[in-house]
């Protein structure tokens, strides 16, 4: 009974060596890699076309915004030299219309560029389906060779150092059949189609109008 005993526990010591043997030395087989997606997208005709027409409306869109703030601002200087002449009544009026004016201006500015705007949706339907096919191709690739995890440096997670023989960039680029750098073309230093800055500036421009003194 004794030696049975024994000889179980000693299948079960091997069985328990044999199994994390082959945990461990599966975890050492997982492949990593890493992608650069900004280098990615910059590659990518379609992302540029993309991002060509969001600055255009961004900027179609910001005219028609400084369009109004000037109209506003030259109301208001009518109204600064004729006020002197105007009755108690007229002079509320003016300035009522100025203030419809104004709020009028920053009800559009939010429009276009809030955060649920129209340039946000824009953006969504231009750059969404471009990162969809970026991101199926790496899982494609991670299935096809292998990889326990691919990393994006461009993103969030922080990567202290990656060596270049581990950025499979031009891997994924050459799988959507794009040649790495045949596209790539020079950024404008104010990147006009994120919207960025637009509700502050036309804050700026616009406040005050109404309120400002002789």
């Amino acid at each position: 009974m004794k030696n049975s005993q024994k000889i179980f526990q000693y299948v079960f010591a091997i069985a328990c060596l044999f199994v994390i043997y082959s945990v461990s030395n599966s975890a050492f087989a997982q492949k990593f890699a890493f992608v650069d997606s900004d280098y990615i997208l910059k590659n990518m005709p379609e992302y540029q076309a993309a991002k060509k027409q969001l600055d255009n409306i961004s900027i179609r869109w910001q005219a028609e915004i400084d369009a109004k703030i000037a109209e506003l601002q030259k109301k208001r200087a009518q109204y600064d030299a004729e006020k002197v002449l105007l009755t108690d009544d007229m002079r509320i009026q003016r300035e009522d219309e100025l203030s419809k004016l104004q709020n009028d201006i920053l009800e559009l500015q939010r429009k276009r560029f809030g955060p649920k705007g129209d340039l946000i949706q824009k953006q969504a339907e231009l750059i969404k389906p471009i990162q969809d096919k970026v991101h199926q191709t790496i899982q494609t690739i991670a299935e096809n060779k292998n990889y326990g995890m691919i990393f994006d440096k461009a993103g969030s997670t922080t990567v202290m150092y990656g060596n270049d023989r581990f950025d499979i960039s031009d891997q994924i680029l050459k799988e959507m059949g794009i040649e790495p750098g045949a596209n790539i073309e020079d950024e404008d230093a104010d990147d006009v189609g994120n919207g960025e800055g637009v509700i502050e500036r036309t804050r700026e421009q616009s406040k005050d109008v109404i309120n400002r003194k002789q």
